[in-house]
């Protein structure tokens, strides 16, 4: 456990692309149920949602007037109470012009990134770099999902090559991956763990899938890392019950963090932390 160990953010993923009605039936999908469900996840203490816009049918959606109308629906019922992160997650539909494209144009307060989906290959490298960038110069918070220790690698090589900047980000570490029943463990944060503290206070957070979610996001908050929670990765409670809502997860987590001595950080302590970087985050090179 790290000596100075830093208060945890919470953010809250209440649908992902994937999730249907039939899987819960409080499962939000429509702009006016991301908006209620913002709201009592506000409430329960998430400082950041990252919500999937989807079209009138329910399907996850890149276009730009699906995720306009869902941002400002959300935005306008939490205010300044909660940072509304967009995705971009292409789910096998778009492409990385599309994914930057949606974002150039509604300019979110956040925005979460798959980094390999942006840079599938190097030819990409000096487009996404560039878009990267200008995130950063809009200041956009930008989350840059990582899959695996290699991953992590791959960002610290293009941090150390000035390709990606190095303040106004912050990483989120997959436990485990987007399987059939996937069910992740604490230990699936070990391989991430040796290049922590080579991050130099870039912020981290985990999110992780089945019963053992809420062990696995503890266990990150031991080792100074952020949490996710929500339906997108997991529908159950601690208590292997299924859980009533997503505020019912977020409230669980909250417990879990108190009793830890921690409190989680709110919105505005969030914008403060980001909004201090003044000087560039420095990562080691390898």
């Amino acid at each position: 456990m790290p000596p100075e160990m830093p208060q945890p953010m919470i953010i809250v993923a209440p649908n992902g692309a994937r999730r249907m009605k039939t899987d819960h039936s409080a499962l939000p999908i429509t702009p006016q149920e991301l908006a209620e469900t913002a709201i009592t996840c506000a409430d329960s203490g998430a400082a950041i949602i990252h919500m999937h816009a989807r079209t009138v049918e329910g399907r996850h959606s890149l276009e730009i007037d699906d995720n306009r109308r869902t941002y400002n629906a959300v935005k306008s019922a939490v205010g300044d109470r909660m940072i509304v992160q967009m995705t971009t997650e292409a789910v096998g539909i778009y492409q990385p012009e599309h994914q930057m494209a949606l974002i150039r144009v509604l300019k979110p307060e956040a925005a979460s990134f798959g980094l390999r989906e942006l840079i599938p290959n190097p030819a990409n490298l000096k487009e996404a770099s560039a878009f990267f960038h200008w995130v950063a110069e809009q200041r956009i918070l930008a989350q840059y999902i990582l899959y695996s220790a290699e991953d992590l690698s791959f960002y610290r090589q293009l941090i150390a090559d000035g390709l990606l900047p190095t303040n106004n980000h912050h990483l989120l570490f997959v436990l485990g991956r987007y399987t059939q029943g996937q069910q992740s463990s604490p230990a699936d944060l070990d391989p991430f763990i040796d290049q922590i503290t080579e991050l130099n206070g870039v912020r981290w957070a985990v999110c992780a899938f089945g019963s053992e979610e809420l062990n696995c996001l503890i266990h990150a908050v031991r080792h100074g890392g952020d949490a996710r929670i929500g339906f997108e990765n997991n529908l159950f409670s601690s208590n292997g019950e299924v859980a009533k809502d997503n505020s019912a997860q977020v409230q669980d987590l909250c417990k879990a963090i108190v009793a830890e001595g921690l409190s989680p950080l709110t919105a505005a302590e969030v914008r403060t932390l980001f909004n201090q970087q003044s000087e560039p985050l420095l990562v080691k090179k390898q």
